[in-house]
Formats: C-alpha cells, sequence, structure tokens
C-alpha cells in the first residue's frame, strides 16, 4: 500500500486521468483505479466524493444524473476542457518529478 500523503497528492492526476479515458460514476471511478493499480490503490467514497466536489468546483469535471439498469440513479462525470488542460500541466508535473528521483536514486532503485 502507498501511504496516506502519497495517495492524497496523486488523487487529482488519478481522477483526471480515468476521466479523460471516458465518463464514469464514482464506484466505478473507485474500480478502474483499482484495477489499474493492480490493487493498489483502493479509496473509499469519503476519499473520492470530497474530490469530486472540489474538482466540479472548480471546472475540471461535470456530472450529469442518469437512469442505471439497476437499482437508483447514478451521477456519471466527464471531464472538462479546463480539466484537460489541468490534467496535461499535472502529467509534465509528475514526470519531471519522477526524472528527477530517478537521478537520484539511479541504479539503487529496487521496486519489489
Amino acid at each position: 500500500m502507498f501511504s496516506k500523503n502519497l495517495v492524497a497528492a496523486s488523487l487529482q492526476p488519478v481522477v483526471l486521468t480515468i476521466l479523460s479515458r471516458k465518463e464514469a460514476y464514482g464506484y466505478e471511478i473507485m474500480q478502474r483505479a483499482l484495477d489499474l493499480s493492480d490493487g493498489r490503490l483502493k479509496w473509499t467514497a469519503g476519499t473520492l466524493y470530497p474530490l469530486m466536489h472540489r474538482l466540479e468546483g472548480r471546472g475540471l469535471i461535470a456530472s450529469v444524473w442518469r437512469p442505471s439498469d439497476s437499482g437508483p440513479r447514478r451521477k456519471y462525470y466527464r471531464l472538462t476542457t479546463k480539466g484537460a488542460a489541468v490534467l496535461e500541466a499535472d502529467k509534465r508535473e509528475w514526470l519531471d518529478f519522477h526524472s528527477i528521483l530517478m537521478n537520484l536514486w539511479g541504479s539503487e532503485l529496487s521496486v519489489a
């Protein structure tokens, strides 16, 4: 598992990336993160939904309620144009930071 600080820092770029591929509802976003991380990114609704409200408030995502085939309506989220621009900036920042760490650790890096 990852530290809480690392998970908190990575929530926005992970969610925006997931939504850049396809709109999704909350549980679906959590499942995609879990699947794409081989089970290492395990979020709760209490972690995800406050972030979704913040992202929507900043205009990075938009939502719409849709009927569900089974059960109550679901709130689907999609990436906005502004969100796509922020995602590109996040990507550059994370890749730059990754590059710094790789330079610092060099051949010492060992992934278990």
